[in-house]
């Protein structure tokens, strides 16, 4: 399995998620992986990257730990980030160190447990996203290596926010629960408060590397003014 070691090396640091939806004029490995490239540059300490090629073009060309997964829309589950072990251990086979998988308590293909077993026999650590302090939980009491907020105001039993979900930041911490902030985290104050309420590191994605979303931000604000 990989080293917990991984973990420290973020710690404390900034994971850059380097993502574009299907309809977007980024939607190709080769800018995925200049994104990647941009954001190390900047000072990124790490990456989640979805999808195999994406991953493949990135491992190519960096060193820096990635955090992979796949998004795969099923008839039978609502759940679609990584939502088979057979995707997990691609992602960890392709060379990420951390494998992020949904970990909301919907119904799912496999069982969490056999899914965190299969990518830890594959060499990787698991990343739990959840959206609830009981998903928290169960997914650490089924193995996980670390959560993150990532699916916080996306599932109907989570808060409902425009901002970050602090109050499940704040949980986690009580709880003693080793955790990543991750979702609408949107300036730097922002990831800066995140790490002092306890998060183990800080993964930014839209903020950074979606311009397209990034300039809606400003149109709109321009818009009601």
């Amino acid at each position: 399995m990989a080293e917990a070691s991984v973990l420290e090396r973020l710690r404390g640091h900034l994971v850059v998620s380097c993502q574009a939806n299907p309809e977007s004029p980024l939607r190709d490995p080769y800018i995925i992986s200049r994104l990647a490239l941009a954001a190390e540059r900047g000072g990124a300490a790490g990456l989640r990257i979805q999808g195999f090629e994406d991953v493949r073009a990135v491992r190519a060309l960096t060193k820096l730990p990635i955090i992979g997964l796949t998004k795969t829309e099923r008839d039978d589950t609502e759940v679609y980030i990584t939502p088979t072990s057979e995707e997990a251990v691609c992602l960890a086979e392709l060379g990420c160190e951390i494998v992020a998988l949904d970990a909301t308590l919907r119904p799912r293909p496999e069982p969490l447990a056999d899914m965190f077993r299969a990518v830890h026999a594959a060499g990787a650590l698991v990343m739990a996203d959840i959206s609830t302090l009981e998903e928290a939980r169960a997914a650490c009491a089924a193995g996980a290596d670390i959560v993150s907020t990532t699916l916080s105001g996306y599932t109907p039993s989570s808060r409902q926010l425009e901002t970050p979900d602090w109050v499940l930041m704040d949980e986690l911490r009580e709880a003693g629960l080793p955790f990543v902030a991750e979702g609408r985290l949107n300036t730097p104050s922002d990831a800066a408060k995140a790490l002092r309420r306890g998060a183990a590191f800080v993964v930014v994605g839209s903020a950074i590397t979606r311009p397209d979303i990034i300039t809606g931000w400003f149109a709109g604000a321009l818009r009601e003014a």
